[in-house]
């Protein structure tokens, strides 16, 4: 199951309390005080994983309070620090802090990095055992501090995929085909829309040494950037990428407004995606007859270049034409 969304409350743990105590010990009878300091509480750290690619952990277990530390001891002994506890989250996962009705107060983290970390909740301060308050004036101090508390607070993580190209297009115009014979990815195919409905990533193989991710999101349509459809929730999987894949039905009409609605779509969501490289393939030219083929690919293609400035490929998802040409494409693109 994909889950790209969770909230969790962390509480650091409370610092142990300070030891009162004094040195007694045969032929001692009135020994110095010897009091351990408390141990520090354990801190929640997250941090993010190569190993993870949903936020699948956090659906059910939404409380992590690290360990105590340790009350302090007599001989000077301070007490153990508690217990760290570690989440792991997927790269690419943004943390925001909220406030108790999950209302954002700032994002404090974007975990892009492998083993990329951040302290969500500090573990109190151990107490003062009576050790340390002995001084020349005060050689048998019967003062000891308690430790503090642990910090206790409310995180949202957002997690947005780390790929090098976004494929983007609208329902049923071959996404899931695309990606599942450019790569070793196999999402739900179907002939019918909205078959994906869950981002999907791929390892794309370009040759022996070069590769590149690639990632599929639900279909979007008009308005997507308002809610409609399911293009608003997964749009941000895209957010990273170096490249944008339009990826259009060749058999559908009037293809250059169906580019323009989805440049629209995500320059109305996000006008930074408008600065990503582009690139317009045109997919099931198979479905085209075989003396018309030459003439439609030209055609559709002179009709794109008065509309985008970026390259165009005419491909078939289903037959593996031009797959090829479109790997050492993106490749040339990415700069590989």
């Amino acid at each position: 199951m994909f889950i790209d969304y969770a909230r969790i409350h962390v509480s650091g743990g409370n610092g142990g309390n300070g030891c009162l105590s004094f040195r007694r010990e045969k032929f001692i009878a009135k020994g110095g005080p010897d009091g351990g300091n408390g141990g520090k509480g354990g801190d929640v750290i997250a941090v993010a994983s190569s190993d993870l690619n949903t936020l699948l952990n956090f659906r059910y277990n939404k409380q992590f309070f690290a360990e105590k530390g340790q009350h302090g001891m007599g001989s000077n002994k301070t007490g153990h620090d508690g217990e760290n506890i570690i989440l792991k989250v997927p790269l690419g996962t943004e943390v925001y802090e909220t406030d108790e009705n999950n209302n954002r107060i700032a994002k404090i983290a974007d975990l892009a990095e492998e083993n990329e970390d951040i302290i969500l909740a500090h573990g109190g301060k151990g107490g003062r055992g009576n050790a340390t308050f002995k001084s020349s004036r005060n050689q048998a101090p019967r003062k000891t501090t308690i430790g503090k508390e642990g910090e206790e607070k409310h995180y949202e993580f957002v997690l947005k995929l780390m790929a090098d190209v976004g494929l983007v297009g609208f329902p049923n115009a071959g996404k899931s085909t695309l990606i599942s014979h450019l790569s070793s990815a196999h999402p739900k195919i179907a002939d019918y829309e909205f078959t994906t409905l869950e981002p999907c990533l791929g390892v794309v193989k370009v040759d022996e040494y070069k590769t590149f991710i690639i990632a599929d999101i639900p279909g979007i349509i008009e308005d997507a950037h308002a809610g409609k459809g399911l293009g608003l929730r997964f749009l941000r999987h895209i957010e990273r990428t170096k490249v944008l894949l339009f990826l259009i039905d060749i058999t559908s009409e009037d293809i250059g407004e169906k580019y323009n609605i989805l440049h629209n779509e995500l320059n109305t969501y996000n006008p930074q995606l408008d600065k990503r490289q582009k690139l317009v393939v045109l997919n099931k030219i198979d479905l085209i007859a075989h003396d018309e083929k030459d003439t439609l690919i030209r055609k559709t293609q002179d009709t794109l270049k008065e509309i985008c400035k970026c390259p165009i490929l005419a491909i078939s998802a289903v037959s593996g034409e031009n797959l090829q040409k479109l790997k050492y494409a993106i490749k040339d693109i990415l700069i590989l």
